[in-house]
């Protein structure tokens, strides 16, 4: 079984379960650091298993298919030999990357064609070319491709975008059955529900991806500058339709707050580039709230960076060391910045789940915002 279902708060919709891989069995909810290029920035392989203790990570479709490109893959074995990383991997399809490019792609109902943000090359990704990159790749979990719609969007647009989305899954989801894994061990495609801000065509982007019938449902297009009332409105509505049997992805979120907010409403993965992004930018987050650590005040501080975190870096530094490393321009404080904030985010959702596991996830929650407020007005 792929995705077991242990336990639902009594209280709220949250819910605890677990994942097995050949590449190991993953507890949810589930936090999954970006490795967007093979490696998660500022951090090596051994740290993320012993340091951070990561279960599983992503790739990126796009960026390695450009970037060593898929001749160099399939020599090395597959992403998990390539990197040295013999725990769960996952990677989404390239879509997301592909429609940022906006000027640089042109949508076709067959799939997208578009020009490396490298070189200025032209390539061609369609549903089925997709599949075939990510069998190469050979991740535990991979991703259909889809089209993401920007915010604000026009129902008429959003409503065409679904339906391509919708049938591109069809297509994805042949392609996959009829290709085999390269590298010996199971994958699994996950469908992705599109529909922008409507709710009918939320539902019936969800209903067409449950007929079709994938190991596990993503949630696409939010997070994407849309109010997180109006996000977390629309996780709440999706994650009523969607099997209660099979894992609920919600893609690119975000904030710990909004980590939190959707594992209430039924959520059990997330990915996000904010805590290594905003390691390496010296904002920290903590128990208390964000800390920007290049501030004055924390030049004779000498105290961890959180007294309520485990890690190495709380474990061994203090924030006036941490705070010189960035003055001074050291590359030691992006690896100690993203150490302290991976593992305060795999520590936060671990903590959820087992106050899941006790019905007191709501109640829990709730103080925990309070106490993370403090201060992200400085986050970016």
């Amino acid at each position: 079984m792929f995705y077991e279902l242990q336990k639902k708060d009594k209280n709220c919709k949250a819910r605890a379960g677990k994942l097995t891989t050949d590449h190991g069995v993953i507890e949810t909810p589930i936090f999954m650091p970006v490795g967007t290029q093979g490696t998660v920035k500022a951090i090596d392989q051994r740290s993320l298993k012993e340091d951070i203790d990561a279960p599983i990570i992503l790739g990126n479709t796009y960026h390695l298919y450009l970037r060593p490109g898929m001749e160099i893959m399939e020599k090395a074995g597959g992403l998990h030999q390539f990197m040295n990383w013999d725990r769960a991997l996952l990677t989404d399809s390239g879509g997301f990357q592909v429609f940022s490019l906006s000027e640089l792609r042109k949508l076709k109902p067959y799939g997208v064609e578009f020009r490396s943000h490298l070189d200025g090359s032209k390539h061609l990704f369609t549903p089925e070319k997709v599949i075939e990159i990510e069998r190469q790749i050979g991740a535990d979990i991979i991703m259909p491709l889809d089209e993401c719609t920007p915010y604000p969007c026009d129902y008429d647009y959003a409503k065409k975008s679904k339906e391509l989305t919708s049938e591109w899954a069809i297509l994805n989801k042949e392609a996959f059955e009829r290709s085999e894994p390269l590298y010996g061990h199971t994958q699994r495609l996950f469908g992705i529900v599109q529909g922008s801000v409507y709710k009918d065509l939320r539902e019936a982007s969800a209903k067409d991806l449950m007929d079709i019938g994938f190991d596990g449902y993503s949630i696409g297009g939010l997070a994407v500058g849309e109010p997180a009332e109006t996000m977390y409105e629309l996780v709440d509505f999706t994650t009523d339709i969607l099997p209660e049997n099979k894992p609920r992805y919600l893609m690119g979120v975000g904030r710990p707050e909004n980590i939190l907010e959707a594992i209430e409403r039924g959520v059990d993965m997330f990915d996000c580039v904010m805590p290594t992004r905003n390691a390496r930018n010296a904002y920290l987050f903590t128990s208390a709230g964000i800390v920007t650590i290049k501030n004055s005040i924390y030049k004779d501080d000498f105290t961890p960076i959180d007294t309520e975190c485990d890690c190495y870096t709380c474990k061994n530094f203090s924030k006036a060391y941490l705070r010189h490393l960035f003055n001074a321009r050291e590359i030691l404080a992006y690896e100690l910045a993203t150490i302290h904030n991976l593992r305060f985010y795999l520590n936060l959702i671990r903590e959820a789940r087992k106050q899941i596991l006790s019905d007191t996830f709501t109640e829990w929650k709730n103080k925990i915002i309070i106490k993370l407020s403090i201060n992200t007005k400085e986050l970016k």
